[in-house]
């Protein structure tokens, strides 16, 4: 991954209707994504996402703004004059050709000879490890398969940017597992800058380089997925990636009074008597007897076992719920039960303080 800036957005907006019915989907957006960059674009649905890989596409126009592709203004350009392809989540694949025939389609279409059109075809269906089934019909494949295909088709002629749209959310969960670590495989070997549209946390930290996290048509945040995870910007970056506590108090030089009761030290500074609040994830919540230094005093309230992990339920002294994220090895040999009475502490340096 290189510094140069492959696509860039530029104070882009996209409104729906006009006058007082006008929604704006896209709501003043800017962002640089680099080259030979995995970025992904992470929110739920409706935050606009989607529209702003259109925007890329071309299958959209900007209200207003512009779409830049290695510095040259590609805002008017159509989708078949950019040097982009897109992987729906829907494959689009032709079930009556073969699975050579359709990744060599849009070759063909642009007039290759029939040589490269089959050399590509095959160097490409060697890259995604489906050589074996060129002539196979797609309708014969599975759902993995027909979207290692599609993967194909796409970087066949070698597009700058590839543009992925939730192209993971049809496959179920061990597959979709697999094709993670698939697409990364093919990104970091082809080289392509990949901008990916997730609304699935575990999606954008796994192979992400960077993520932006979007909501109600704007980027919130963007980062590497290790800074987002352990710095969000603000409540809602906290809470849509990841598991996280909050706990609402008062900040006085350094020290976070907190509305149950109990001081936590942060490493974050505001003006004297700002009303925050903690984010702590649940992995970095610590039970510790209910009478250690500088523990808050829980009730624990329920245990719930996941496998390789139990989440134990708390109640603070006024009833503020706080859950943390055990190993269940170590959880299962504690002797923690409910109603039993218990302290609380974080991790260093856990607790990341939110404006409210």
């Amino acid at each position: 991954m290189s510094d140069t800036i492959a696509v860039e957005a530029r104070h882009a907006v996209k409104a729906f209707g006009q006058g007082d019915v006008a929604v704006r989907a896209l709501d003043d957006v800017s962002v640089q994504i680099r080259q030979g960059e995995f970025f992904t674009l992470l929110g739920p649905s409706g935050c606009g996402k989607t529209t702003l890989l259109r925007l890329i596409a071309g299958f959209e126009t900007p209200t207003s703004g512009q779409i830049l592709l290695d510095g040259k203004d590609i805002t008017a350009d159509p989708p078949n004059r950019r040097p982009v392809n897109t992987v729906f989540q829907s494959y689009a694949l032709f079930p009556h050709l073969t699975v050579a025939q359709n990744v060599g389609f849009g070759l063909q279409m642009q007039g290759r000879p029939k040589a490269e059109v089959a050399d590509t075809a095959a160097q490409m269906l060697a890259l995604v490890r489906l050589d074996h089934l060129a002539q196979r019909k797609v309708g014969q494949l599975s759902g993995g398969q027909q979207q290692r295909v599609a993967l194909a088709r796409a970087l066949a002629p070698k597009p700058k940017v590839l543009l992925l749209d939730e192209p993971l959310s049809a496959l179920d969960l061990q597959l979709r597992k697999e094709m993670q670590m698939e697409l990364k495989r093919l990104q970091h070997e082809t080289g392509i800058t990949f901008v990916f549209v997730t609304h699935d946390q575990e999606e954008a930290l796994t192979m992400s380089d960077r993520i932006g996290v979007m909501s109600a048509g704007r980027i919130l945040q963007i980062g590497s997925p290790r800074d987002i995870y352990t710095r969000p910007a603000n409540r809602f970056v906290a809470s849509f990636i990841g598991e996280t506590n909050f706990l609402p108090g008062l900040y006085r030089q350094g020290l976070v009074t907190l509305n149950a009761g109990g001081v936590v030290k942060v490493g974050q500074t505001c003006p004297d008597g700002t009303k925050v609040t903690l984010a702590v994830r649940l992995e970095q919540v610590r039970l510790v007897a209910e009478d250690a230094p500088d523990a808050l005093p829980a009730t624990i309230r329920d245990l719930v076992y996941f496998g390789t992990d139990t989440h134990c339920h708390l109640a603070l002294a006024d009833g503020t719920e706080v859950v943390a994220r055990l190993q269940s090895a170590v959880s299962g040999d504690a002797g923690l039960v409910s109603g039993s009475r218990v302290g609380l502490t974080f991790t260093e340096g856990a607790a990341q303080m939110l404006e409210d």
